[in-house]
C-alpha cells in the first residue's frame, strides 16, 4: 500500500515524522481519514485521538487542538499538546476530570466554565484512550 508522509510539530520539537498507511484525524467537524493522494486542504483540529495506521499496527495519540495541512501525500500537523498512549497518566487524567467537573457545577462568579470544558475535555480524551 502506498504511504503518506505525516510529521507533527509542537512549538519546542516534531513530535512524529514517519509514514502510513492511513491517519484519522479529529477534525473540528468530525474526524477524517487521509490516504495516499488526498485532496489538499487546511483546517482546524479539535481535542480528540489521532490514529495513525501501519500495516496491522495502530498507534493511538491524544491531541489537544491545532491545524493541519494536507498537500502533496504529506501531512503536517501543528499542536501545542500530542501524548502517546503510554505517555499519559491515567490517575491524572481522571483527577483533572474530576476537577473539571466540580467547577462546571460550581455557582462561583470567579470560575473559568470555558477553561474548565478544556480541561474536562483534554481529560476525557485522555481516559478514553485504550
Amino acid at each position: 500500500m502506498a504511504k503518506i508522509k505525516l510529521e507533527v510539530i509542537q512549538p519546542i520539537k516534531t513530535k512524529i515524522k514517519g509514514e502510513f498507511d492511513h491517519i484519522i484525524i479529529p477534525g473540528i467537524d468530525g474526524d477524517f481519514g487521509i490516504s495516499k493522494n488526498h485532496t489538499p486542504f487546511v483546517t482546524k483540529i479539535r481535542t480528540g485521538i489521532l490514529l495513525l495506521y501501519k500495516g496491522e499496527k495502530v498507534d493511538k495519540y491524544a491531541i489537544h487542538d491545532g491545524f493541519v495541512t494536507v498537500e502533496n501525500n504529506q501531512i503536517t500537523i501543528v499542536t501545542e499538546v500530542i501524548e502517546k498512549e503510554s505517555e499519559i497518566d491515567k490517575a491524572r487524567a481522571k483527577s483533572a476530570k474530576l476537577r473539571a467537573e466540580k467547577r462546571l457545577k460550581s455557582n462561583e462568579k470567579n470560575i473559568n466554565f470555558r477553561r474548565a470544558e478544556f480541561a474536562l475535555k483534554r481529560a476525557l480524551v485522555r481516559l478514553d484512550i485504550k
